[in-house]
């Protein structure tokens, strides 16, 4: 980024070069102090995002070990896969305001505090009800995370929101494959207890709070310009300002058309993602597939999330109209449902490998939350209406996929389900795909 500064007025006198010259050391010593900020906060994105599913994936690797340890019934294990999804609504919708009081920086290095304790908690937490706190806990952090990292990103890297998006989707994906992947074996190389093995998880979220401290005492990662207005006049940013732009007088996001195509658009895709990491390991084992085998498919599914979701966005961020990704997405979808519902057993690496790919539309909502908003203000507002009301339209997903298929002895029903909503899915993606910007639906 190009910092701008302002030449300094010279006289007659003879103390004018000295005014120059010093203008210049302010000029350079400002420029350094800015790239080191920026390519720490790059740091601090890329340690945030792979740090915002592993309290969910590795606790999906001990699930049976956990209700063994603490005696959990069936149906609060089974309630337990729509909390997460529960509390991100929930916490997300709380995420602006935060960020206008504090700054979005701040919240964020809050957020990954709070999982860092949340994570160290939950395992000792000794009962049903302490293990359900600190999971909350835990979620907490992650719901403002996930709603303010598209924020920063529109206000550091506004002319790069495809690929730091990019960068920070590919983060997640690979936090999530790497705890579901490696939980299991690390538990094993520790003594084999359920506790240490979700412990452990805490560590890579205490590292990714340390590149937030400086921007706590900026009062949030802030915008371009107004940093580069700091400079200009040599002082530091003012967090009044910063907080201002936060949320904009006049602009109600719920008038948009855009922002709920976005938002269903948000939650249908969070519901497929979360039947995917619910259940399609016992689709595979009820099939035939050995149990081992079903992880690795598990596993290489999420995994496909890790190059498509820095290249997705990229591509995403240079097209006028996302449209034609979200059907290609959706064509991939609708052929693993097919795939897992007529040979689930003989063609499981090709249906793992498409449903993977479908699981991208993540990366890509993500990417055009920071397309359909004109400033980092609108950004606020859309991310979170979009993720809190789409994580809400999520939480029957899973829930009644379990239903379905204790209730007919199969996998048709459910299947079925998958795939029709994956039809409304395309639909509302396409709408949310146009050159639209909400500020302009949404103000009056």
């Amino acid at each position: 980024m190009i910092v701008r500064m302002a030449p300094e007025e010279t006289g007659t006198t003879t103390s004018a070069p000295i005014r120059v010259s010093r203008g210049k050391r302010v000029d350079a010593g400002v420029s350094a102090t800015r790239a080191w900020r920026t390519r720490l906060l790059v740091v601090g994105i890329a340690l945030s995002a792979l740090n915002l599913r592993p309290a969910i994936t590795s606790l999906g690797a001990l699930l049976e070990e956990v209700r063994d340890g603490l005696g959990m019934s069936g149906s609060v294990a089974g309630l337990l896969t729509s909390v997460p999804p529960l509390c991100f609504a929930v916490f997300g919708v709380m995420a602006p305001r935060l960020a206008r009081r504090f700054g979005p920086g701040a919240v964020v290095c809050a957020g990954m505090a709070a999982i860092t304790a949340g994570l160290l908690i939950r395992p000792y937490a000794g009962n049903t009800a302490g293990f359900l706190a600190a999971s909350a806990l835990a979620l907490m952090g992650i719901a403002v995370s996930n709603v303010l990292m598209p924020v920063i990103v529109k206000r550091w890297f506004p002319d790069r929101v495809g690929s730091m998006t990019g960068l920070y989707s590919m983060a997640l994906a690979l936090g999530t494959s790497v705890a579901a992947a490696l939980t299991v074996p690390t538990t094993d190389a520790l003594g084999g207890r359920w506790q240490t093995g979700l412990a452990v998880w805490a560590v890579p979220a205490a590292a990714a709070v340390l590149p937030w401290i400086p921007f706590v005492r900026a009062r949030g990662a802030g915008s371009a310009d107004r940093d580069t207005a700091s400079a200009d006049s040599g002082t530091a940013p003012d967090s009044d300002t910063a907080s201002a732009r936060v949320e904009p007088d006049g602009l109600r996001i719920t008038r948009s058309r855009t922002a709920w195509a976005l938002a269903v658009f948000f939650g249908l895709q969070a519901t497929a993602a979360y039947i995917t990491m619910g259940w399609m390991a016992q689709i595979f084992r009820d099939a035939g597939v050995p149990a081992g085998t079903a992880g690795v498919l598990l596993a290489v599914t999420m995994v496909m999330g890790v190059p498509l979701a820095f290249v997705i966005p990229r591509l995403a961020a240079r097209l006028p109209h996302q449209g034609p990704i979200v059907i290609a997405l959706g064509v991939c979808g609708l052929a693993g449902y097919a795939g897992l519902y007529w040979a689930p057993e003989g063609g499981a690496w090709a249906w793992a490998v498409l449903l993977g790919v479908s699981n991208c539309a993540f990366p890509l909502a993500l990417t055009m939350v920071g397309m359909r908003a004109r400033t980092g203000a609108g950004v606020a507002k859309l991310s979170a209406f979009a993720q809190s009301t789409g994580y809400l339209l999520s939480i029957p997903g899973p829930l009644l996929v379990g239903v379905l298929y204790q209730h007919s002895g199969g996998w048709g029903r459910p299947l079925a389900l998958m795939a029709g909503l994956m039809i409304p899915q395309v639909a509302v993606g396409v709408l949310a795909g146009r050159d639209r910007i909400v500020e302009d639906e949404a103000t009056h």
